[in-house]
């Protein structure tokens, strides 16, 4: 026991020393504590639980509060410049903080100096002087015991960890073995047959992903290394994967040679290696091999392959060369549909697909890449048609038919039913797709999306936004950490979201959608000045920028500002096609209040065309309840109270409410009229009332998972 008491003493006295060093630094929060402490992440929270039952997020917090107040008793500083110089992200959470460990705010620390709380560190108000001798001894009392408990669940833990795994309160994927196929070396001087190479790439990794006992990055993770010339721990290390599959081949006459390499990359090892050579036509035996490549790989890092996943890797699409080559040519325009909109890759997809499938009708995935190619093509251009993407839902029942175990077409149907407002069908499709791929980070992700932004079921929308973010790297991992830090922010988790949107930041380097993302994050818990400040450096980067419009619609006195601004968003909106869904409410009120009523009225009539539109076909602004809120605002603003309250009725149904929704309804100047009604105030109460219900289930969840 007395070994032990020292070494944790020695461990806290290390940890403090290192936030000490990273004090004013707000993103440095427990991973990095780990890292720099040289331990994983579950070893610091569980250590630290064991030693004074504190998570290593309040660590830090509480190491932050306790230096905060050596620096307030120094006359020098403001309390602004102490929460900024002690590692807050804004003043007014660190106000917050302070308030509820100390139990008194900050500001009184300026003004009373408050000596007598030195060493009231646990924010008690029921400190005693006079019982300090027997609070002295019962406290020692009590800490034996608890050390002594500690101490056995320690050793405890210590001998048994090799049968406990931690994920970080996300997922099973942490636990397996992380693998990255690389794009495949055309080692031709042919390139025009790259797009070969690139599909038996994309077999191979379509059947890794079928066993579940490893985690497979996605495709689009590895491309940026085509053509590398980085080593392969050098990638590994970027990719945070545990193995490589490196490839590369060469076409003689109508033959392919192939040579695949499985690298560890800790030690930079070839663990295995093969080659195969194949005749073009030969397709069966092609996919034989991608199949015997998966099990080999499988086999030489132990990883189980259960019956269900044999069947899938034993899979054959098409015995047809020429239906298979035209399905690989229209896979490599497929990402031009979506990239660039291109009318003419969407026209040699729909030709090269359709060609496959009047060669062999029974070839499933040629249906779900027409589906994909007519989803990109007509997503905005017939979204309030009756029959919306209904091509899409019949493409994927019809690869289902020939094949029921497609994960992608499952997919798909998740993404019909998403659009269309069945929710409880689109997750059950995303499931049947997870049941089959459980690397499937699209399904993750989309699942997370619709759990957080339709359902307001934030916990397991972040659970499910996790799991996607362990599947996937680099550049495209900043989509998923927006996501995340959105969602972070939604449930009012200021710290949480900052630290995903500089996680994007790192890895994309856009520092207009950086400060976009801050801004809005600090305007939904009312920093107003703070977030007024960084939209007004998004639009220097950006003239284009709108997001400063969010202020201009809680704050009076910015008419000509607010009418610039959707002049630019009407532009910007036109060149993209995207419909004005969930904005032209704005706009008219820009326009309004710039003397310009006419065409304000216009577009006041425009958001109730579409807020009625999405209502009545169930789209997504009408999911959300945002196509209530919008006819709310639009009706209270031209004075039409009852319409008004009939919309915000409706509105208020929802399961919970994202943070912002609150600032925006406390303060939204299209409710003036409505501001101090007692109706309206209900309404209000009841919004926020739900927002903290869910805030509260999302702070336990993360509480039990460590991760707060």
């Amino acid at each position: 026991m007395s070994e032990h008491l020292p070494s944790n003493q020695i461990f806290i006295r290390k940890l403090t020393t290192i936030i000490h060093a990273n004090l004013s630094n707000e993103n440095f929060g427990p991973r990095e504590l780990a890292r720099e402490s040289g331990v994983s992440l579950y070893r610091l929270n569980r250590r630290l639980h064991l030693i004074n039952r504190k998570t290593s997020s309040q660590f830090i917090r509480e190491l932050r509060l306790q230096k905060a107040l050596e620096f307030l008793r120094n006359e020098e500083y403001t309390v602004s410049e102490v929460a900024y110089k002690s590692g807050f992200s804004s003043p007014s959470y660190f106000i917050s903080c302070f308030r509820e460990y100390f139990g008194y705010p900050p500001g009184k620390v300026k003004k009373e100096g408050f000596e007598s709380h030195e060493e009231n560190v646990s924010g008690s108000k029921d400190f005693k002087p006079e019982q300090k001798g027997s609070s002295r001894r019962i406290f020692i009392l009590a800490s034996t015991g608890i050390l002594i408990l500690a101490v056995i669940i320690y050793i405890f833990y210590t001998l048994f960890s090799g049968n406990f795994t931690h994920d970080e309160g996300t997922s099973s994927i942490d636990k397996r073995k992380s693998i990255a196929v690389l794009p495949f070396r055309n080692r031709s001087d042919d390139i025009t047959d790259q797009y070969v190479y690139d599909g038996i790439m994309e077999e191979i990794t379509n059947n890794l992903t079928k066993i579940r006992e490893l985690g497979v990055i996605s495709n689009t993770s590895v491309e940026q290394f085509r053509n590398t010339t980085k080593s392969v721990p050098e990638i590994g290390k970027q990719l945070e994967v545990d193995y490589i599959i490196e490839a590369g081949g060469q076409k003689f006459g109508s033959t392919f040679r192939i040579r695949v390499q499985l690298i560890e990359v800790a030690t930079d090892t070839h663990i295995w290696s093969k080659s195969f050579q194949h005749r073009m036509k030969k397709t069966r035996k092609l996919f034989r091999t991608q199949s015997r490549i998966a099990r080999n790989i499988a086999s030489e890092l132990k990883a189980v392959i259960t019956r269900e996943e044999s069947d899938l890797i034993e899979k054959v699409p098409t015995v047809n060369w020429s239906a298979y080559n035209l399905y690989l040519k229209a896979n490599s325009y497929q990402n031009d549909i979506k990239s660039t909109s291109n009318p003419k890759a969407y026209q040699n997809a729909v030709r090269l697909y359709s060609a496959a499938i009047a060669i062999d009708s029974g070839f499933a995935k040629a249906y779900t890449g027409l589906a994909y190619a007519y989803w990109n093509r007509y997503f905005y251009e017939t979204y309030f048609e009756k029959n919306y993407l209904d091509s899409c839902l019949i493409l994927a029942e019809k690869a289902l038919s020939y094949d029921d175990q497609l994960d992608e077409a499952y997919f798909i149907k998740g993404e019909y039913y998403r659009v269309k407002g069945q929710q409880e069908k689109a997750l059950d499709n995303y499931d049947k797709a997870l049941g089959i791929n459980p690397n499937y980070y699209q399904a993750y992700y989309w699942k997370g999306y619709l759990l957080t932004w339709v359902q307001g079921d934030y916990v397991k929308g972040l659970d499910n936004y996790h799991k996607a973010l362990n599947l996937i790297r680099n550049r495209e991992r900043a989509i998923l950490s927006n996501a995340l830090g959105i969602a972070y922010r939604d449930a009012g988790f200021p710290e949480q979201a900052k630290y995903y949107f500089n996680e994007a930041f790192v890895l994309d380097s856009n520092r207009v959608s950086y400060l976009g993302n801050v801004a809005f994050l600090e305007f939904s818990v009312e920093n107003f000045d703070k977030a007024l400040e960084l939209w007004e450096q998004q639009k220097k980067l950006d003239s284009t920028s709108t997001g400063i419009q969010n202020y201009y619609f809680v704050t009076p006195g910015h008419s000509n500002e607010t009418y610039n601004l959707a002049v630019k968003d009407i532009d910007n909106l036109k060149k993209s096609g995207t419909l004005n869904l969930v904005r032209s409410h704005r706009v008219g009120y820009a326009f309004w209040q710039a003397g310009k009523k006419k065409e304000g009225e216009f577009y006041f009539n425009q958001q109730i065309k579409y807020s009625e539109e999405s209502i009545e076909h169930n789209r997504l602004p009408a999911q959300r309840k945002a196509a209530q809120y919008d006819l709310a605002g639009t009706y209270a603003f031209l004075g039409d109270k009852v319409k008004a309250y009939s919309y915000l009725d409706e509105f208020v149904k929802r399961n919970t409410f994202p943070i912002w929704m609150v600032t925006f309804i406390k303060h939204d100047l299209l409710f003036s009229s409505l501001r101090h009604e007692e109706r309206f105030q209900n309404i209000v109460q009841r919004v926020v009332a739900k927002y903290q219900s869910e805030h509260e289930r999302v702070r336990k969840w993360l509480e039990e998972q460590g991760m707060l």
